[in-house]
This record gives structure tokens, C-alpha cells and sequence, in this order.
């Protein structure tokens, strides 16, 4: 070796140590020029490692010393001759095992590392093993602390060529696991178990159960970290955790019992670390999201939920951003809501939040009330029928006298409002008042906002009796609150204008004249919040009061939006983006001049890149999401690479700055890519020019780490191919391939670009609302152009709904379930939605098929039909018969081998206890009758008894029951048609015209209005006791102040018909203010 070349590199090396960046930058090139790409730099370096008295140049020489090892895939290393390589290999080892500093000693380990992954496939190490066993078996503590983080480091490297020494491996690691002295050898044997895991397969049972007996000392390990306040281990040891939760391998099933316990007890104990306490809870979190079948087939989330009780009482930080147990806990009964059936979560929570709501504690009432409110997400369908328990809870909460406790009340409420409209609408005469009260409490300003905010977004029809009240206090608050209130004061003043419709009109001016300064506002933070949450408030005026109304503010308006994205923030693009989508929607053609500007920024937001500033970050995991830094997210997300000068510490980094970086431009992202294609669908011919570069980025962004992103991007490629169709003047088509009518070419070519790689992102889409979005995208697309669509993609795309009927998805697979088994019939209410959405996209290949369809439907009745069962969901019971009516409505009368079946499904789902699933039943039961060739009138007075129930409706009963009674009359007048002689009409005209005018569901006015134009035509005669009353429903219907009720066709032949009555009962027709509608009048 040349004893120069040490010197001189020395020599760089301490000048680039210094302080003084001249001299760092003027040594870092003179090495990359003089030094690096020489293959004499590693001996040399080697050699600095063993001599240098400088610990911080022994540190930079092993990190430099492991890049010129790897650079080029080893090319470096292999232009030293064998003996130098030799001489390397023996010596760097002597040399950890030596090093007094740990850091330098790591860095080393590295080098070792990087060169076994050169050398050990090619078998020329052979000594490297024999000495990792001695070294971590010496007695020496030290020793085996660089041992076991050598053989770690060798691991992360190159575990493929280990496979035959696993399981002397696990001997070993059993035994260091227990180390009686040095609990960093403790952690670091966890950590590389950790690695080990990763490179097992399904099928190496050995190796699981080998890995799995280690599982109770790992914890043990984990356990002592957080008990002796170990941070720094205890998050590396919580990765392990989080590592081993994702992999599809089922390592941990058997233990998820214990560990569950175990991480629930760490989380609780409130004389640990709060950072460490947090670090439990995210674990237990993800292990109730990746874990979920072991938790719900181990029946967990009583005892989970009766652990986190406690937890949820402690005190919460004020910072919104920060963390704490407190927050931890909530987020767990958050996620066990969603991923579990309410079933199991919502009775013993209930118990829990009425017992510690009875608490003279006002931290218990606190913590019920927002364990009420984090649950209702995952529980509102469960949860409908027990709001009448539920109430009294809420409102002697809001009327609390602790303010921490109403405040709570106030968040359950915005809760409640999102999850379950109807029923909190129907609350209003308590819930305003109260919250009007409680907006002027200092303590609940905020959160009462909040929560008037959620209500008035619901309440559409009785916001009239408030508006005037509602808008004084909140305008008034303008002046006096501070900016974080004021953002969710705009923002409830946007919802009043979204429920008040043109009720807004009186109060749209004054109230944009007060929010003019917040639209220029520029400073971060709190300022531009609210310049945001105004510009999405100015949005809803437009639509509320229309275009012709909000035209004199529209380029002023569009202006500050161009503006806001000029600022450089995240938020305040997503802001702009929304409006452009809104103000598109409002102005349509009159948007086109704005494209020019729009799209390019648009496009430019998906193109942009995610990681900030921080080069020596990188994504690796595509879990990673927008809940990054609030432990919805893995630590392990990040990969940390050391290309910096000098390695640095994980904890030097600023990993929540650069988490909030990305979250934010993701959710910007995906704002932009669901623009795109309001816009386009808005714009129409104007938007043609930008379509293909639109295209070609969307279809880059399905492949993103982020769901949102790629469930933006699908709905939005869907869409340009619905509107690029419209656009193409098509014909109309029939159902069946015998007539398919060709498209477009430039519309086929279209989809040749955007259903591929839709159809590749299926294949490995683990997210289920992606996997939901594409299905029903797929459904509305196929609906709209037809069988053509479906040419050459029919297997496809039947194959994606049998997948997710099948509960086989990739979104729907658990490692830890055996292949052989059945999925639960009891799932999560988020689950049900997939269903839906799976039941949707086969009804649109029915619609596009029609009898062609019949060979299909035999290989899906069975895979709907199981979704109506008793213990199903109320979704899934719904969707399940919904989606077979849309079935018989595409098929018409090649249903009828499957009559009988089906009719025996039907009568069942009339008698459901729930009116959603009975209107379903009704509307299917009627199209059979219509559509099928089998002769039903046997049934009819048993199908007639069945539909009875659903006429006796009060005025004011649910919104469910009332569809059901409109549907029931659309079956009667179905049945009267296909059969009349077999209905007895002289029971079943009172009862039938007694439920006239249908006031919900208008669409069944077709099968009312047939039925009565049948027996004016065959039968006038039993009509007349009913004439006057028929004459009443006419004029409903015609009403040309009202909405459309029955549809062009309808309409010609009621006004015919109303021609004939009019010669023979003139003064009737003139009496029911009809003589206007009369032909010739």
C-alpha cells in the first residue's frame, strides 16, 4: 500500500471534518477528483480506519469506505487483486471487535456488510460466518454487541444466500435474545430477526414455527426497552413490530392474543415514557388493521376497548398536531370500529361509554364522549336503530357543566352529523339552539362551530326557521373571534349556503363584502388556512345562488384562486383546485376561457415531486399515506440512506416535518387528479386539447403509494372516457352483442390507453375504497356506452365482481386466514360498501348485455343471494336485493328460469325488519312479475298480503319507509298490468290510489300510471268511484311548478286520457284546475 496515498487522504479527510464549508467543499472535490474512483482509495481507507487517532476521521473513512465497496455493484473492489481483497477481509473484522467507538464500529460493521454482498454469493468469505458464531457467542459483552450487529447489518444485506443457515440461526438468536448482560444485543437480535422475517416464505413451515417460538422473548425484549425508557431502542424495536404486522407470511397469528395484551399494557401504564406509551398504542393499532381476523375471531375488541377506557381520560395536548396515549387510545377504538363488525365493538363500548359517562370525573364523561364520537364512523348503520339511548347521552353532554366535556359533546356531534344525517336532522330543535349557546362559550367556540357546521350541511329543508338567527351570530363573530374559530365560522357559513339553497340570496352580498380581506391573505399557517377555507365558502355561494347571480364576482374571484397557488402552499393549491371544479360546474362554457391557466397547474401538481428538500430521504413503502406522522403509518415508511458526508442519527432528522411535506402534497395531488375530470365532464368540447396529456398523467399516478391519489386518478380516467364518448355523437345502443354498435374510433383508442393500466393496478390494488371506486367506475362507464365497452374486456371485468363477491380480492385477503376457509359473514360496515359497489358493476353488464347475460347470472345469483341473510348487514341485505332488481331489469324475460328462486328470496326480504331492505323487495318482486314468462298470478294474493304492510306509513315516518310504500305501489300496478283478472280490485284500488301521489320515489309513477291507463282502457268502469281522486293525483304530477314526475311519455298519453274524461266530465276536470292541460283548450 502507498504510503502517500494514506497520507494525503488523511489529510482530506481531517480538513473535511472542519467546520469551515471553503475547506469541506474544497477537500470533498479534490477526493471525488483525485481519491474515489482510484481502486487504491479502499486499502487506503481501510488502513485510516485501523491508524487514524481521530474518532470523527476513523467515522468518515468506514462510511466512505462502504460507498467505494458498493459503488457500481463492487466494480472497485474487484479491480484489487485477490490478496488486498484477502488481506481487507481479514483485517476489518479484528478491527470492529477493537473499535472503542460505537458509531465508528456501526459504520464499520457496514463496510463488512457491503462487502459479503459481494464476495458471499460468490463463496470467496468463507471465514465471515464461523466468525460471526464465535463473536456472538464470546463471553465478552462487547463482543457480542459487534457480533450480532455485524451479522444484522450482513443480513439487511444479502439474508437470499442464508437460507440453509436459518436455522442455526434461530439457535442462536434463542439464545442472544436472553443475553444476561447487554440489552443492545438484545435489541439488535430482534432487529435482525426482523430482517430474517421478511425472507420467509408461506410455505418454509419450519422456519415459521421457529420464528414464532423466538415471538415471546422478542416481546420480552420489547418490553424491557419501554420499561427502562430506552427510546432509541424501543422505536427500532416497535419498527420490528410494525414490519412483522405487514408481511403476508401469518408469523404472528397465533400470538396476536398476547400481544395485543401486551401492547395494551405498555400503552396503559401511565409511569412509562408518554413517547413510549404512543409507540405502544400505534402498534396496537396497526395489529387491530392487519391482524383483524385474529382480533375478531379471538373476539379482542371488548377487553382492547376496556383497556383504552382509561386512556382516553388523560389529558390531551393542546396542539392539535401533537401527540399523546389520549389521542393514541381514540385512534384504536377509531380503527376497531371500522375494521371490525359493530357487532362486536358497539354493545361493549356502549356499556363503557354509559358507565364512565355516569362518572363524578368530568375526564371520564370527556373521554365517553369522544369515544361516541370516534366509533359512529365505523357503527352508524348498527348504531341507527339505538340513537333513541344514544340521545339522552349527547344532549346532557353538551349541557355538561365541566366545558372540557362539552366540547367533547360538540365533536361527537360533527360526528354524528357526518355519519347519520337523518337522524341528527331531525334533531334540530334541540342541537341549534345549543350549539348557537354554546358558539358563544369561549371553552366550546371552536368545537361548537364545528359541529353547526356539520349540522347545517344536513339540514336542507327546516334551515329556514334559523337562517336569519344563524347568520347574525356567525357574521358577527367575524369581528371578534379569533382566526382559528373564524376559519370554521366561514366554513359554517359555506354549509348554511349549501342546505339554504336560494334562501342564501338576501345575505350573498353582505357576506362577500365581509370576506374580501380574507382572500388576500398571505401569511402561513392560521392566515392561509383561512384564506382557504373562505375561497372553498365563496365555492358553495356560486352554487347556492347560481351563475347569473355570482357572475359579477366570478373573475375576481378566479383571479384570487391563480393567486393562491402562486404562494407556494400545498393547502392553498388544493383550495384553488377545488374551487376551479366547483366554479366549472357552476359556468360551464363560460369556464373555457380559464382552461389555458388551469390545466397546466393542474398538470403541473401531478407531476410534482414528493420529498421536499430532504435528498437523503426516500419513500420505500407503499403503504406510506397521508396519516404518515399520526401513526396510521408505519414508522418503518421511511428508508434512512446514509449518502451524506458523515452518517447521521435517525433522530437528527426531522421526520415529521418531511412526513406533513408529504401528506400535504398528496392530498393536493389528489384534488388535482379528481379536478381533472369534474372539469372535463364540466367543459366538455372546450377541455379536447388537454385530454392527452391529462390522460398520460393520470395513468402515471394509478401506480402512487397514496390511495387517495390512485382513487382520484381512476375516478377521473373513467370520466374522460364517459365525456369523450358523449362527445363522440354516439347512437344509441342496444342491449346484446349481436348489434353492437361500433364507437368512435378515437373513443376506443381512448380506452385502449385507460382500461389496461386500470385493470394492472386491480391485479395488486390492496386499498378497498380503490378497488370500490374502479368498480363502480366501471359500472357507470359500461352503462353509458353499452355493450361495446364491454368487447374484448367482458372476462375482466366480470372477474374483478366474482373476485370481490368471492371476498378473494387482494383488498380482501388476510394472510393469517386459511385459503380454505370462508370469509366471515360478519364484517365491518366498510366491507359491505366493496359488496355494493362489486353488485353495482355486475347490474351495468346485465344492463349492457340484457339476455345475452343469462349464461353470467348463473354463476352470480349464488354469489348475491348469500349476501341476504339474516345475520348479513343491513347493507349487505339492501345491495344484495337492489343489485338482483337491476338484474331482471337488464335480463327482461330471460329471468325466468331462475322465477322461482328469486320469488322465494323476495318474499323473505318483504318481511325484513328493515323498511330499506322491505322497498328493495317490493321493486324486485314487481319486476319479476313484469319481466318473467312463468304465470305468478297463482302468488298474487300471497305477494299482495306481503306488500300490505308497507302502505301503513306514517306522515311523517323515515325516508326509508316511505320509498317502500312508493315501491310497493309500483309493484301493485305492475301485477294490475301483467295479470288483471287476478287481482281482486275491489280490495286492492282503495288501498292502491289511497297511497297516490307518490312523493318519493317518482320513477315508480311509470309502473302507477300504466296500470291506470290499462284499466281506463279495458276496464273504465271501476275507475269511476275513484275519478275525482285520480283527477287530484293529475294535477300533482302535472304541476308545472314542481319537479318532473313522470317523464315525457307518461306526461303525452296522461293529457291524451285527460281529453277523453274532459267530454265526459268536464266540470271534474275544470273542478281539479286541469282545463289547462286539456288538448285544444
Amino acid at each position: 500500500m502507498d504510503a502517500t496515498i494514506v497520507h494525503n487522504l488523511h489529510a482530506l479527510l481531517v480538513q473535511s471534518t472542519s467546520n469551515d464549508t471553503v475547506q469541506l467543499k474544497a477537500a470533498t472535490a479534490q477526493l471525488n477528483r483525485e481519491f474515489y474512483k482510484n481502486p487504491a482509495c479502499i486499502p487506503a481507507l481501510a488502513s485510516i480506519i485501523a491508524s487514524s487517532p481521530e474518532q470523527a476521521v476513523r467515522q468518515l473513512a468506514a462510511v466512505e469506505l462502504r460507498k467505494r465497496v458498493s459503488q457500481n455493484s463492487g466494480d472497485l473492489w474487484l479491480q484489487l487483486d485477490s490478496d488486498q481483497r484477502e488481506q481487507i477481509k481479514a483485517k476489518l473484522p479484528e478491527l470492529v471487535i477493537s473499535e472503542t467507538s460505537n458509531l465508528v464500529r456501526h459504520s464499520t460493521a457496514r463496510v463488512i456488510a457491503a462487502i459479503a454482498y459481494i464476495e458471499m454469493p460468490l463463496g470467496t468469505w468463507p471465514q465471515l460466518l464461523p466468525f460471526l458464531e464465535q463473536t456472538c457467542t464470546s463471553p465478552q459483552a462487547v463482543h457480542r454487541e459487534v457480533g450480532i450487529y455485524i451479522l444484522y447489518t450482513v443480513l439487511e444485506n444479502i439474508v437470499e444466500g442464508f437460507e440453509s443457515h436459518l436455522q442455526s440461526f434461530f439457535k442462536l438468536f434463542a439464545s442472544l435474545l436472553n443475553d444476561p448482560e447487554s440489552a443492545e444485543v438484545r435489541i439488535t437480535t430482534v432487529r435482525a430477526l426482523g430482517v430474517v422475517a421478511q425472507y420467509i416464505d408461506s410455505d418454509d413451515k419450519a422456519d415459521i414455527k421457529s420464528f414464532q417460538n423466538l415471538l415471546p422473548a422478542m416481546i420480552n425484549v420489547i418490553g424491557q426497552s419501554v420499561e427502562g425508557g430506552n427510546e432509541t431502542g424501543a422505536r427500532q424495536l416497535f419498527d420490528v413490530l410494525e414490519t412483522l404486522l405487514i408481511l403476508e407470511v401469518p408469523i404472528l397469528g397465533q400470538h396476536i392474543p398476547q400481544l395485543a395484551q401486551f401492547l395494551l399494557q405498555c400503552g396503559a401504564n401511565r409511569n412509562y415514557d408518554p413517547d413510549l406509551r404512543v409507540l405502544a398504542l400505534n402498534a396496537l393499532n396497526w395489529t387491530v388493521q392487519y391482524k383483524k381476523s385474529k382480533v375478531q375471531a379471538h373476539g379482542l375488541a371488548p377487553a382492547i376497548l376496556e383497556g383504552l377506557m382509561p386512556i382516553t381520560t388523560e389529558e390531551e395536548p393542546e396542539d392539535v398536531d401533537d401527540d399523546a396515549p389520549s389521542r393514541s387510545a381514540l385512534r384504536i377504538i377509531d380503527c376497531l370500529a371500522t375494521s371490525l363488525p359493530p357487532t362486536q365493538v358497539f354493545p361493549p363500548l356502549r356499556q363503557l361509554i354509559q358507565q364512565y359517562f355516569q362518572s363524578t370525573d368530568a375526564s371520564h364523561r370527556r373521554g365517553a364522549m369522544l369515544a361516541l364520537g370516534v366509533s359512529v364512523e365505523g357503527c352508524s348503520e348498527f348504531m341507527t336503530p339505538l340513537m333513541s339511548q344514544v340521545w339522552p347521552i349527547i344532549e346532557a353532554g353538551l349541557q355538561d357543566q365541566d366545558g372540557s366535556v362539552r366540547k367533547a359533546s360538540c365533536v361527537a356531534v360533527s360526528c354524528l352529523c357526518e355519519w347519520l344525517e337523518e337522524e341528527c336532522a331531525a334533531k334540530h330543535a334541540f342541537l341549534v339552539p345549543t350549539m348557537m349557546q354554546l358558539v358563544n362559550d369561549p371553552i366550546t367556540q371552536r368545537s361548537a362551530c364545528t359541529a353547526l357546521d356539520a349540522l347545517l350541511e344536513i339540514m336542507h329543508e327546516v334551515i329556514d326557521q334559523y337562517l336569519n338567527l344563524i347568520m347574525e351570530r356567525l357574521v358577527g363573530l367575524l369581528d371578534t373571534a379569533p382566526i382559528a374559530v373564524k376559519s370554521v365560522v366561514i366554513g359554517a357559513i359555506g354549509s348554511a349556503a349549501h342546505a339554504s339553497k336560494d334562501k342564501f340570496l338576501p345575505y350573498f352580498a353582505p357576506t362577500m363584502e365581509r370576506f374580501k380581506h380574507f382572500l388576500v391573505l398571505t401569511g402561513e399557517g392560521e392566515e392561509q388556512e383561512l384564506r382557504g377555507i373562505t375561497m372553498d365558502a365563496v365555492g358553495t355561494f356560486a352554487e347556492a345562488v347560481g351563475k347569473d347571480v355570482f357572475r359579477p364576482y366570478f373573475a375576481d374571484m378566479m383571479q384570487q384562486a391563480f393567486n393562491g397557488i402562486e404562494l407556494g402552499s400545498a393547502r392553498l393549491r388544493e383550495c384553488s383546485f377545488l374551487f376551479f371544479g366547483v366554479m366549472s360546474r357552476v359556468f360551464g362554457d363560460d369556464f373555457a376561457p380559464y382552461l389555458p391557466n388551469v390545466v397546466p397547474a393542474l398538470i403541473s401538481s401531478c407531476k410534482q415531486a414528493e420529498h421536499g428538500e430532504e435528498e437523503r430521504l426516500t419513500i420505500s413503502n407503499p403503504e406510506v399515506a397521508a396519516g404518515f406522522a399520526s401513526g396510521l403509518s408505519p414508522a418503518n415508511a421511511i428508508a434512512v440512506t446514509d449518502e451524506a458526508q458523515v452518517n447521521i442519527d435517525d433522530d437528527e432528522l426531522d421526520m415529521d416535518k418531511l412526513l406533513d411535506v408529504n401528506s400535504t402534497i398528496c392530498i393536493e395531488k389528489e384534488i388535482a387528479a379528481d379536478t381533472i375530470g369534474t372539469i372535463f365532464a364540466s367543459t366538455r368540447q372546450h377541455f379536447l386539447p388537454y385530454v392527452e396529456q391529462c390522460t398520460i398523467e393520470l395513468v402515471g399516478l394509478l401506480s402512487h403509494y397514496y390511495d387517495g391519489i390512485r382513487k382520484s386518478a381512476t375516478d377521473s380516467l373513467l370520466e374522460i372516457v364517459r365525456t369523450f364518448y358523449d362527445l363522440s355523437e354516439p347512437q344509441e345502443w342496444q342491449p346484446g352483442f349481436a348489434n353492437v354498435v361500433p364507437l368512435n374510433p378515437r373513443v376506443k383508442e381512448l380506452i385502449g390507453h385507460i382500461v389496461p393500466p386500470l385493470l394492472e393496478m386491480y391485479e395488486s390494488e390492496d386499498n378497498k375504497k380503490v378497488v370500490s371506486s374502479l368498480c363502480v367506475g366501471l359500472a357507470e362507464t359500461t352503462t353509458k356506452l353499452g355493450p361495446a365497452f364491454l368487447e374484448g374486456r367482458l372476462e375482466h371485468f366480470a372477474n374483478i365482481a366474482i373476485q370481490v363477491l368471492e371476498q378473494k380480492a387482494i383488498c380482501q385477503q388476510d394472510p393469517d386466514q386459511d385459503e380454505s376457509e370462508d370469509a366471515p359473514e360478519d364484517s365491518a360496515e366498510y366491507d359491505s360498501i366493496l359488496i355494493s359497489s362489486a353488485g353495482d358493476l355486475v347490474a351495468a353488464l346485465a344492463t349492457a348485455l340484457g339476455a345475452d347475460f343469462a349464461s353470467g347470472f348463473a354463476k352470480f345469483f349464488p354469489l348475491i343471494s348469500k349476501y341476504y341473510k339474516k345475520n348479513r348487514s343491513l347493507s349487505d341485505r339492501s345491495s344484495a336485493i337492489g343489485c338482483l332488481s337491476e338484474i331482471i331489469g337488464g335480463l327482461k324475460s330471460a329471468i325466468t328460469p331462475w322465477t322461482e328462486p328469486l320469488m322465494d328470496l323476495f318474499y323473505r326480504a318483504l318481511s325484513d325488519e328493515e323498511p330499506e331492505v322491505q322497498c328493495n323487495a317490493a321493486f324486485a318482486s314487481g319486476l319479476l312479475i313484469e319481466h318473467s314468462e312463468v304465470d305468478l298470478s297463482p302468488q298474487y294474493l300471497h305477494l299482495l298480503a306481503a306488500l300490505r304492510p308497507l302502505f301503513v306509513v306514517a306522515p311523517d315516518a323515515p325516508a326509508a319507509k316511505l320509498n317502500a310504500r312508493d315501491n310497493a305501489v309500483g309493484a301493485v300496478g305492475r301485477m294490475i298490468v301483467k295479470n288483471t283478472a287476478a287481482v281482486p280490485l275491489d280490495q286492492v284500488l282503495p288501498v292502491f290510489f289511497d297511497a297516490l301521489p307518490l312523493r318519493n320515489d317518482y320513477l315508480e309513477n311509470r309502473p302507477v300510471f300504466r296500470a291506470i291507463f290499462h284499466l281506463f282502457s279495458t276496464q273504465p268502469a271501476v275507475l269511476a268511484p275513484y275519478l275525482d281522486k285520480l283527477l287530484h293525483v293529475f294535477a300533482f304530477v302535472l304541476d308545472p311548478n314542481g319537479p318532473d314526475q313522470v317523464g315525457d311519455e307518461i306526461r303525452a298519453e296522461l293529457i291524451a286520457l285527460l281529453g277523453l274524461l274532459n267530454r265526459e266530465e268536464p266540470a271534474k276536470v275544470q273542478a281539479a284546475g286541469l282545463s289547462a292541460f286539456v288538448p285544444g283548450q
